[in-house]
This record gives C-alpha cells, structure tokens and sequence, in this order.
C-alpha cells in the first residue's frame, strides 16, 4: 500500500533504522537520529543498488515519486540512472571549474607574485572590463580564434589599443 503524508509526518525514530516501504521499490529511510531519507531500489546489469532521492521533508512525498519515474524511463531505456546522474554533475563541474572566468581568476593569483599592486590592480581591472563581460561565463574549450578577434577589434575601437 502506498505511502500517505500523515503516515511520514507520524514516523518516529527508533532503535535501529526502519524503512517505510512506497510502491515501485521506493521507501523512506528513518534514522535512530531522526532523519527521514528518500531511497529508491533498482536492479541494472544483474546488480542491485540503491539511489538517493533526498531528504523529507525537503523533498515531498509527489516530487519523490517523480524523481523515481524519471529514473525508472532511464532504466527501462537501458541506462543507469545513477550514472546519468553523476555524469550530469561531471558536466555540471567542468562548465563551472572550466569556466573562462574560474581559469583566469586562477592566472591572475598566479601572474600577481612579484608584481607590484598597482600592476595588479590595473591588469584585474582591464579584465573584468573588457574580457570577463565577454567570455567569462564560456567553457575555456568552446572559445574560438573569431571570438577573440572581435573581442580585441572592441577593445582598439574603443581606442584603448595598449590594453
């Protein structure tokens, strides 16, 4: 029998953790310490595992049942959805980590040593103004000849050519 709310809501913590079983392998985990933790049961390429979906009441009892769904198309199309998860997140990271901006920010500290702070100052300036509006939100791999190009003809239009 399905889960209901007031069901969860009236679980209390035991001695040991329990489990509050939902339909399709989907179950609550109630920790001794209190916590309520969403797990959902699958079994791909003959091995079984176990997938979070969060933590009650952060995520709800319909918005866990969606998530389990979804995982379970991915399944039944012969993925892994843990997987498809944690490769998200590897690309999620990459975007942000490889990020123009996170990589010149890097530079910069590195280039800063030795340097006098007016330098420094003047350089981290003259990016935020004429780089970072441009590429700095773009994944260093993406960035092509032609972008930086135009992005300096800008920069000599304006008639700062020495920057």
């Amino acid at each position: 029998m399905p889960l209901t709310d007031t069901e969860i809501r009236k679980s209390k913590p035991g001695e040991k953790p329990y489990r509050l079983s939902d339909a399709n392998s989907l179950f609550l985990w109630v920790t001794p310490a209190g916590g309520k933790l969403w797990r959902w049961a699958y079994e791909f390429e003959g091995r079984e595992k176990l997938m979070s979906l969060g933590k009650y009441p952060i995520v709800t009892l319909s918005e866990t049942r969606e998530r389990r769904d979804e995982a379970r198309k991915l399944l039944s199309n012969g993925l892994d959805p843990m997987a498809k998860r944690k490769q998200a997140k590897t690309e999620e990271r990459t975007q942000t980590e490889g990020s123009f901006k996170s990589i010149a920010s890097l530079w910069l500290d590195h280039w800063a040593e030795g340097k006098s702070p007016r330098h420094v100052e003047y350089t981290r300036r003259r990016m935020e103004m004429d780089i970072l509006p441009v590429l700095g939100a773009r994944p260093v791999a993406e960035i092509e000849a032609p972008e930086l190009v135009a992005m300096t003809k800008a920069i000599e239009d304006r008639g700062a050519g020495e920057s």
